[in-house]
């Protein structure tokens, strides 16, 4: 089966998951990237149920919009009901390496916010242990140098992804080679170097409910 129908599978099954609770005043927080595109795009199928959405990118936000669902500013939310996303690498723990594709800060201030963080990921995500997948690292851009330092001190080569900006107008250095042993230990780490804006590792706050999808069907941690 092809990577993008597993893809579609998880979304599914996260939309069966949240229906039941939609009503008038819920507000569901969306997420940023490919496996996310495909819960918006079953989502809005359902928006005469629910009152409004908010996203974690402005690409979210407008696909959003295109198909009807209104979005509103995180601000302006009193409560999100959930928050439904992706992600680059799952382990065990439902903790999670994300923001391949850049919206990393967004996604983590999101999910902060939602009573539940549902994870859709297909197989191919799952690993024993975080850290296969470059750690993306959100940073002023004045302080590149000074970050990419402070990560080769914890035994990362960083990365500048050139070219990108995130929707704050920061830079993304990409991390490979870290041993990620305590993830929430490490998050914090690199949350504390100066310029560092946000980290994609999601320890402090990992996901509550992962729905995996792979050949035998869709299954949950």
């Amino acid at each position: 089966m092809a990577q993008s129908a597993l893809k579609r599978l998880a979304a599914e099954a996260a939309l069966a998951h949240i229906e039941p609770r939609l009503g008038r005043k819920t507000l569901v927080g969306v997420g940023t990237g490919s496996t996310a595109n495909c819960f918006i795009d079953l989502l809005a199928r359902v928006r005469h149920k629910f009152d409004a959405a908010v996203a974690s990118s402005e690409a979210s936000a407008e696909r959003l919009r295109r198909q009807g669902v209104p979005v509103i500013d995180l601000n302006a939310a009193p409560a999100l009901e959930v928050y439904v996303d992706g992600a680059d690498e799952v382990d065990p723990q439902r903790r999670l390496i994300k923001g391949g594709g850049g919206a990393l800060t967004r996604e983590k201030i999101v999910a902060a916010c939602a009573g539940e963080f549902v994870c859709i990921v297909d197989d191919s995500k799952l690993v024993s242990q975080l850290g296969a997948f470059p750690l993306p690292v959100e940073v002023l851009p004045m302080a590149r140098g000074l970050a990419a330092r402070a990560l080769q001190r914890l035994g990362g080569t960083p990365v500048w992804r050139q070219g990108f900006l995130t929707d704050n107008g920061n830079i993304i250095l990409d991390v490979s080679h870290l041993r990620i042993e305590d993830p929430l230990a490490l998050e914090r780490e690199i949350n504390n170097i100066p310029g560092a804006v946000c980290n994609g590792l999601f320890a402090a706050h990992a996901a509550d409910l992962v729905f995996v999808a792979g050949l035998q069907g869709v299954r949950r941690i």
